[in-house]
């Protein structure tokens, strides 16, 4: 049996980020706001610092505050934060005043991270992407299915460690597709999500 370790972790915040990355001052404000460049390659993103955060067991708890690429005008900022409704409102005037566009979905998602030498066996068994690491290389990211559920795949770094997050609702189904294709759950209840306001915005 692979030894790849499963550990479903709450985000603390997912805010999708809109706009037109030809526009300078978009590019700009996201820059200043989020403290790292926008990536505009497909499947690509970029990531502020290096404060990856593990637990006790040496396994990926969090996520570094990372900025993933969804679309040619959409990305998925996750990371750490305090849940003060404040940050969001202040950073989605900002990109409203540079032209862009902010939602919290921070309620929508939960992760997964899938370590272990055989990680990406595990997850090829319910997902077509390739993910070699000669294909789906350090800071890759890309939508795709897991078994029935949509699903986005990010490999932070060279590691053998993936981020998953899917919807909210379809996190039973996940991990019961990732036990039945080999990897061991970490049975520890899941970090709460802080109380968070669910915003919408423009």
């Amino acid at each position: 049996m692979p030894d790849v370790v499963a550990t479903e972790f709450a985000l603390e915040r997912a805010w999708n980020v809109r706009g037109n990355a030809a526009h300078p001052a978009f590019v700009a404000a996201v820059s200043d706001l989020f403290g790292m460049a926008l990536p505009v390659r497909s499947n690509s993103s970029a990531v502020r610092g290096d404060r990856r955060l593990q637990d006790s067991a040496g396994l990926s708890t969090r996520v570094d505050d990372t900025l993933l690429w969804l679309g040619p005008a959409s990305w998925l900022f996750v990371g750490s934060g305090d849940g003060n409704p404040r940050d969001f409102d202040v950073t989605r005037l900002a990109l409203n005043a540079a032209g862009g566009a902010l939602f919290d979905v921070s309620a929508s998602y939960v992760a997964w991270s899938v370590s272990g030498e055989d990680a990406a066996r595990v997850l090829n068994r319910g997902c077509p992407l390739d993910l070699d690491a000669r294909v789906f290389r350090a800071g890759h990211c890309a939508q795709s299915l897991l078994g029935h559920v949509a699903a986005l795949l990010h490999r932070p770094d060279a590691s053998s460690t993936f981020i998953v997050m899917v919807p909210r609702s379809f996190a039973a189904d996940v991990r019961h597709l990732l036990k039945a294709n080999g990897a061991s759950i970490d049975e520890r209840p899941a970090p709460v999500q802080r109380d968070t306001v669910t915003h919408t915005g423009a």
